[in-house]
């Protein structure tokens, strides 16, 4: 039986009423697979970027050297990670650490936050540690007036262990450790264990006399006298010097005020902290720079607190010729 004109018409349109509803379903599905490029993308990145928060945060942390302190082991603009997870990683950035059974040990580079710096806020430390984090230590937008980086971290090694004493004879140290009750040179300690660093010193023997003979000097000025005439050529040398040794000066400064002004408790006290030198209480370590003669560390702030110690310095990743691990 042949189809009437009614239902050949209804099938026509019923026809051109589906196909135009699956035409209307595959230009929304190219839509959304447009759609869902864009997507994908900012979904890959916004995985990409918590991955490498997440092992930043509690496994490697990268890491730029802002200055010449740890020469000739690290050197300016090395780019190092640092194990956050041997000593337990911080559960937020600032925030408490996870416990773990390994402490910094001596000698190890280690990694702090740096006693002096003074933080914009938490909202911006964050901010500057995720962008630092996330760009591998490229961007750093924590800057100081002149543009330069500010060091809210430092990196130094590990020398000394809670008992311990130490103290500066001409810039070179000397160890007391706990129990022991002889001094030893840095040097000589290093030299007998084995130790594979160097301590690199700018400042010769020879310029030390000039370094205490200004001490010296100055002791005179700080009295209102004029200093003896041979003192003070002895002196004159100090403006060549880049790096005059801040300790050694002082302790020439003050033995002579102590020996001026006997009775003034001021001057014996300061005089006692540089003769007696740093005691490293237990459960602290005390952080010193390879590059000795310019490095602001220990001898300046004191001790650090073992919890305070972030991570250990691992291994250098950038630039390619200096690739390698951290000793």
């Amino acid at each position: 039986m042949e189809n009437s004109p009614f239902f050949d018409r209804i099938q026509t349109v019923t026809e051109a009423y589906l196909s135009h509803r699956q035409r209307v379903r595959r230009i929304r599905k190219e839509k959304l697979r447009k759609k869902n490029i864009i997507l994908d993308w900012i979904e890959a990145f916004l995985w990409a970027a918590g991955v490498v928060l997440l092992i930043n945060q509690y496994l490697f942390q990268a890491y730029q050297i802002p200055s010449g302190s740890m020469i000739d082991t690290l050197l300016i603009r090395d780019r190092i990670f640092v194990n956050k997870l041997v000593f337990g990683p911080e559960l937020l950035p600032g925030l408490a650490k996870i416990p773990s059974p390994f402490e910094p040990k001596r000698n190890d580079v280690i990694i702090f936050e740096n006693p002096s710096y003074i933080s914009r806020g938490p909202v911006f430390d964050i901010a500057h540690r995720i962008i630092y984090m996330l760009t591998l230590s490229f961007v750093d937008i924590d800057r100081d007036e002149n543009g330069e980086p500010k060091a809210q971290f430092l990196i130094k090694r590990a020398a000394g262990m809670g008992g311990d004493r130490f103290v500066s004879d001409r810039g070179n140290m000397k160890i007391r450790f706990a129990g022991e009750d002889r001094w030893v040179f840095e040097g000589e300690y290093n030299a007998g264990a084995g130790v594979r660093h160097r301590v690199s010193r700018l400042i010769g023997e020879g310029d030390y006399p000039v370094i205490e003979a200004a001490g010296r000097v100055m002791a005179y000025g700080d009295m209102g006298l004029n200093p003896p005439a041979e003192l003070y050529a002895a002196a004159a040398g100090l403006t060549g010097l880049r790096y005059p040794d801040y300790f050694a000066y002082e302790r020439s400064r003050l033995e002579v005020l102590r020996g001026a002004f006997p009775q003034d408790a001021r001057y014996r006290a300061l005089l006692a902290r540089q003769t007696l030198g740093w005691y490293i209480p237990p459960g602290y370590v005390f952080p010193l720079g390879d590059n000795r003669d310019n490095s602001r560390d220990g001898r300046y702030f004191g001790p650090v607190k073992k919890s305070k110690v972030l991570g250990k310095g691992s291994f250098i990743y950038w630039p390619p010729g200096r690739m390698g691990l951290i000793r």
